[in-house]
């Protein structure tokens, strides 16, 4: 069941997006999904401040939805990377509470003890972005709705909505491990964030079209517990009822 809130811009957005999150986080000890990308950026930034305002992320347990494969943690667009720089070593969440998928190594290995950690630690809440083409985590378009953590090639539409992050094209990885849409599922409740007329098509299918594996964000409809929040552009193609 789908709560959209639209929001005036990307920052207001981000503001109502972290309301969301804190209400969590207050709860006592949770474990939450995250992502990256730029949509989540504003909201990070507004849970950094908070911890200076003395909100504390002690009691919290993080999952990172997906990794680029072959980028090693250290490379400047890793996601692990991404994650440290905007919001794990600016607040109080403990080292071992963090996790995020490895990119490299024998990944099969990888993919099942990742697994292995999500059955056993579910999300209170899933933190989401959207692709261009639908797809949540990195499971594109035509992905199982029974997977779990997997290996997936990405599609050329992803790598170049992800190429402005790198210096050229062919420097974004062409494969990613990622969360599969059956963990996703999981979690209690899901918090999407989106933004700009790019995902303003995936935002209008995954609300008001039929629920496809060729666009994975449809599987959402099937949740019971889905905030959706959106600046204007992204929800400038739903029906206005």
């Amino acid at each position: 069941m789908f709560k959209v809130i639209v929001c005036e811009d990307y920052e207001a957005m981000s503001q109502k997006a972290f309301e969301v999150m804190e209400s969590v986080v207050k709860q006592g000890p949770v474990t939450l999904g995250l992502a990256t990308g730029s949509s989540p950026e504003g909201l990070y930034r507004y849970m950094v401040e908070a911890h200076k305002n003395g909100l504390s992320y002690k009691d919290v347990q993080s999952f990172n939805l997906d990794e680029y494969v072959g980028l090693p943690r250290d490379h400047a667009q890793s996601y692990y990377t991404f994650m440290f720089e905007h919001f794990f070593k600016h607040v109080d969440i403990e080292l071992k509470n963090i996790h995020l998928p490895k990119g490299e190594g024998s990944l099969e290995e990888v993919a099942d003890e990742y697994e292995r950690l999500l059955v056993q630690n579910p999300q209170d809440l899933q933190l989401l972005g959207i692709g261009s083409n639908g797809h949540i985590g990195f499971n594109e378009p035509g992905t199982s709705f029974d997977s779990t953590v997997h290996v997936i090639r990405l599609k050329e539409t992803t790598r170049k909505d992800n190429a402005r992050f790198f210096d050229s094209l062919d420097e974004v990885p062409h494969f990613a491990i990622t969360m599969g849409i059956k963990d996703i599922m999981r979690a209690k409740k899901i918090l999407l964030v989106a933004s700009g007329l790019n995902k303003a098509q995936a935002i209008k299918d995954m609300l008001e079209g039929e629920v496809h594996e060729d666009v994975p964000c449809t599987i959402l409809q099937k949740h019971p517990d889905v905030v959706v929040v959106l600046d204007k552009e992204a929800a400038s193609l739903l029906k206005n009822d």
